[in-house]
C-alpha cells in the first residue's frame, strides 16, 4: 500500500439541515460513530454541521448521507476552505427562510422536530400542520362518540396512525442504525398497543399530546439559540476603507490587518482594531455585555459590532474577520457544545441502561401477572403500556443539555464566554481563585512614575531601545515615557528575554540589560542610595527596574500599575461566597504586598512561569482552583488549573487556552462566572428532580390504577416542558450586584 492510499483521508464538512439541538447532535454523533472508517467527529447545532474524516473504502459517503437522511436530516456537502464560511450562511439562510419542519421527513431520532425559525408561525411549519390534523381528527372522533360511537372509535384509530406513523418510521430506521430503544420506539409501542387492546381513544391523546409536547420543545430550543446566532450578523456586512484621504465602501470580510476604516457616528465598527484617529462614545453592549458607553480615543482597542455614537473615527484593522471576537465567541460557543458536563455524561450512561430496562420491565408487568397467576390479561396490558411511556427517557436526556445552553447563552451575552459545560460545572465547586497581578487585577496600562538616574532621558532612552519590541505592559509604559520625554530611541541588536528576570539588547555597540532588582544584585553591586530607593519604591506599591550597561547600573525606573476600579468589591464578593483569593506575581514582594494589602487578599510573589504552576498543583490537591490571567507566561497556569480565566484583552495564547473569558475585563466577571455555575447546577438538579419525581408519582398511580394512558404520556410530556421552561430562565440570569 502506497503512502498517498496510508493517509489519512481528508475531513469533510456537511450542513446537515434539520440538527439543531444538543438531542440531535447527540443521534448523529452515535449513528456516525458506528459507521466503520469515520473518524474526528465534531458537530455544532449552532452552525448545524458535521465535520468528519471518512474511509470511503470503508463506508461510502452515500451510505453516511442516506443514513443521516433516514434519521431525518438533509446533508449537504460543504466544499474545501469555505465550509465555515458556506456553513454559517446556509445555517443563516435557514432559519430566516424555512425550518426544517417545512420537510415532511424531518422527525429527529427522538422525535425532537423543532420550529427554529422565530420569525415563521409554528402552526405553518409541518409539525405544527401535522400537531393541528391529529388534533382536528381527534376533536371530531370525540364529537362523533356522542352521536354514532362505532365511527368515532375509527376516527380516533385514524388520528392515532396519523401521528405514530412518522414516529414509527423514524423508530424503524434507529433500530435498523444500532438504536433500537429510542423514544420513537416508546411512544410506537404504546400508541399501536392502545388500539390493540381497544383503547383508540387514548392511543390518538397519548400521540397528540407528545407531539404537542415536541412542539413547545422545538420552539424553546429555537429561543435558547437564537442568542447565538444572533452574534454572527453583529458586524457589518461593509467597511468604509480609507486610502489616500478618500474612503470607498468594501466589503467588512475583505478587510486586511493594518488597513485603516472610517467609522462614522451611529455606525457599526467592521474590524476589530485599534483607533488611529478620533474620540468618541462607544456601544460595546452587544459584544461586551457592558451597559454604559466607553469613552475612547487614540490607541484604545475596538470591537467589530460595536456601535460608534458620536465622532468619527479612523481604526486600524488588527484582526481578519474571521479572527475578530464575534468570530472567537461563536467559536468559544462551538466548543462549549463538544464539552459535556460531568453531570451530562453520567446522564448520558444512565439512559443507555434506563430506556432497555424500561422496556423490560414493561413487558414483565404486562405479562408476569396473567402468566404466573392467571390475572386478566387487559388491566395488565394496559398497565404495560403505560409503563412505556412513563419511561421515555427524554425529560432526563434534556435536563441537563438545556440548562447548560441555556447558561452558556446568559453568560454570552453579558460578557462571559463559557467553552463548555464541563468549565461551567467546575466555576462554581472550586475553593481558591489564583490572579495574576499584571492586566488582570490591576488595569494593564502602568506609567512610570519616577526616574532615578544622573540622567534621567539616558536612562529612559536606553531602556525604551531595549523594550521597544516587547508587548509586555512595563515594556510599554517605558516606551510611551520616552516618547513623552521627546527623547530619541535608537534601534536595539541582538534583544532577548530571560524568563522571569528583564530583557537584555545591543544598543550603540553596549550591551543594555533592564531587569528586576533581584537579578540585577546576582550580576552586580548596587549602590546603597539605588537599594534604599529600590525599598522604597516598592512599599508604595511601584514596580521597580534597574538598567544596567554591561555591569553598571545607569539608573532605576519606578512604574506603577493601579488596581482596577471593581477588583476590590470583586474580591470580596469571592470571599462571601466562600472562595479563597490569591495573587500570583513576578514583581517583587514588597510590591506584590503593597497592591495585595490594598486590594484584601493573599500573595505569593517573585514568581516564575515553573513556580505559579507548582502553586497551582497544590492549590488543584485542596480542592479545585480557577487561575485568572491575561498574559503568554499566564498560558501554562490557565491550563492546568481546573478552570483557566482569561482576561478578554488579554493575549491570544491566554484566550485560547484558558476555559472562560472575561470580555469586560472587570474582575467582578470572576464572581459572576461563580454565580452562573451555581445558578446553571441549581437549576440542573431541579430539572432531573421534576423528570424523576414526574415518573415515580406516575409509576405508582398507574400500577395502583388511578391514572390511565393519556395521563400518564404527561410523565414525559409534562416534564419536557417543566425542563425546558425551567432552563429558559437561565436566559433571564443576571449578576447579583455587589453590596
Amino acid at each position: 500500500m502506497t503512502d498517498a492510499k496510508r493517509a489519512a483521508p481528508a475531513p469533510m464538512t456537511y450542513f446537515v439541515d434539520g440538527m439543531d439541538c444538543a438531542n440531535c447532535v447527540q443521534k448523529v454523533e452515535q449513528m456516525v460513530s458506528r459507521l466503520p472508517g469515520t473518524g474526528e467527529v465534531k458537530t455544532s447545532f449552532t452552525r448545524q454541521t458535521l465535520t468528519l474524516s471518512l474511509d470511503e473504502s470503508q463506508t461510502p459517503r452515500s451510505t453516511l448521507e442516506r443514513n443521516l437522511k433516514s434519521l431525518g436530516y438533509t446533508p449537504s456537502l460543504l466544499e474545501g476552505r469555505a465550509a465555515d464560511t458556506q456553513a454559517t450562511a446556509a445555517a443563516h439562510a435557514h432559519d430566516h427562510t424555512h425550518s426544517h419542519d417545512d420537510h415532511p421527513h424531518a422527525d429527529h431520532g427522538h422525535a425532537h422536530v423543532h420550529a427554529a425559525d422565530p420569525s415563521k408561525p409554528w402552526y405553518r411549519s409541518a409539525q405544527g400542520q401535522l400537531v393541528v390534523s391529529s388534533g382536528v381528527l381527534l376533536a371530531l372522533a370525540w364529537g362523533l362518540s356522542f352521536v354514532a360511537p362505532s365511527l368515532a372509535y375509527w376516527g380516533f384509530v385514524a388520528a392515532t396512525l396519523l401521528g405514530v406513523w412518522p414516529l414509527a418510521r423514524k423508530a424503524w430506521a434507529s433500530l435498523r442504525l444500532g438504536d433500537p430503544f429510542s423514544i420513537n420506539m416508546l411512544v410506537t409501542l404504546a400508541a399501536v398497543g392502545a388500539v390493540a387492546i381497544g383503547q383508540a381513544a387514548e392511543g390518538a391523546v397519548v400521540v397528540f399530546l407528545f407531539m404537542v409536547g415536541e412542539l413547545l420543545e422545538g420552539v424553546a430550543a429555537g429561543r435558547a439559540r437564537a442568542g447565538i446566532q444572533a452574534l454572527a450578523a453583529l458586524a457589518p456586512k461593509t467597511a468604509l476603507l480609507f486610502e489616500g484621504g478618500v474612503t470607498r465602501e468594501v466589503a467588512a470580510d475583505s478587510l486586511q490587518v493594518g488597513q485603516i476604516v472610517q467609522v462614522n457616528p451611529g455606525a457599526r465598527v467592521p474590524a476589530d482594531g485599534t483607533i488611529e484617529r478620533g474620540q468618541s462614545s462607544l456601544n460595546d453592549s452587544p459584544v461586551t455585555g457592558e451597559s454604559l458607553p466607553v469613552s475612547k480615543g487614540a490607541g484604545d482597542s475596538v470591537y467589530a459590532g460595536s456601535i460608534n455614537e458620536s465622532g468619527v473615527l479612523h481604526v486600524r484593522v488588527d484582526k481578519a474577520a474571521a479572527d475578530n471576537t464575534i468570530a472567537r465567541i461563536i467559536h468559544m460557543v462551538e466548543e462549549a457544545e463538544a464539552s459535556k458536563a460531568p453531570t451530562a455524561r453520567f446522564i448520558d450512561r444512565f439512559s443507555r441502561w434506563y430506556t432497555p430496562a424500561v422496556v423490560g420491565v414493561s413487558a414483565l408487568v404486562a405479562t408476569l401477572p396473567p402468566l404466573l397467576w392467571g390475572e386478566a390479561w387487559h388491566p395488565w396490558l394496559y398497565k404495560g403500556i403505560a409503563l412505556l411511556l412513563i419511561g421515555c427517557p427524554c425529560a432526563l436526556v434534556l435536563s441537563v443539555p438545556a440548562a447548560i445552553t441555556s447558561g452558556i447563552s446568559a453568560g454570552t451575552r453579558r460578557g462571559l464566554l463559557i467553552k463548555g459545560g464541563a468549565a461551567l460545572e467546575s466555576i462554581g465547586h472550586v475553593k481558591t481563585v489564583a490572579f495574576d497581578k499584571t492586566g488582570t487585577l490591576t488595569a494593564g496600562k502602568p506609567k512610570v512614575t519616577q526616574v532615578v538616574g544622573e540622567n534621567q532621558n539616558e536612562v529612559l532612552r536606553l531602556a525604551a531601545a531595549v523594550e521597544a519590541g516587547s508587548s509586555h505592559p512595563l515594556a510599554k509604559a517605558i516606551v510611551e515615557a520616552a516618547k513623552h520625554a521627546q527623547v530619541t530611541i535608537p534601534a536595539a541588536a541582538d534583544a532577548g528575554a530571560l524568563a522571569g528576570k528583564g530583557v537584555t539588547a545591543r544598543v550603540e555597540g553596549r550591551r543594555i540589560l533592564v531587569t528586576s532588582p533581584s537579578y540585577a544584585a546576582s550580576q552586580t553591586v548596587l549602590s546603597e542610595t539605588h537599594t534604599q530607593s529600590i525599598q522604597l519604591f516598592e512599599e508604595q506599591g511601584h514596580t521597580t527596574v534597574v538598567v544596567l550597561d554591561e555591569q553598571k547600573t545607569i539608573g532605576l525606573i519606578a512604574i506603577r500599575d493601579e488596581p482596577r476600579e471593581d477588583a476590590r468589591s470583586a474580591l470580596l464578593e469571592l470571599h462571601q461566597q466562600g472562595i479563597k483569593t490569591l495573587m500570583l506575581t513576578g514583581d517583587n514582594a514588597r510590591t506584590g504586598a503593597a497592591i495585595a494589602k490594598a486590594l484584601g487578599l493573599e500573595v505569593r510573589a517573585e514568581l516564575l512561569p515553573e513556580d505559579k504552576l507548582k502553586l497551582i498543583d497544590g492549590l488543584r490537591l485542596q480542592g479545585g482552583v480557577a487561575m485568572v490571567g491575561d498574559g503568554i507566561n499566564d498560558a501554562p497556569a490557565l491550563a492546568r488549573a481546573d478552570v483557566g480565566i482569561a482576561m478578554g484583552g488579554g493575549t491570544d495564547v491566554a484566550l485560547e487556552t484558558a476555559d472562560a473569558a472575561l470580555l469586560r475585563e472587570k474582575v467582578q466577571g470572576v464572581s459572576e462566572l461563580v454565580q452562573l455555575s451555581r445558578a446553571t447546577m441549581q437549576n440542573i438538579k431541579q430539572n432531573i428532580a421534576f423528570a424523576l419525581g414526574l415518573k415515580a408519582i406516575f409509576l405508582v398511580t398507574t400500577l395502583l390504577g388511578y391514572t390511565n394512558l393519556w395521563m400518564a404520556v404527561l410523565a414525559d410530556t409534562g416534564a419536557t416542558a417543566i425542563v425546558t421552561a425551567n432552563a429558559l430562565r437561565l436566559l433571564r440570569w443576571k449578576p447579583r450586584q455587589p453590596s
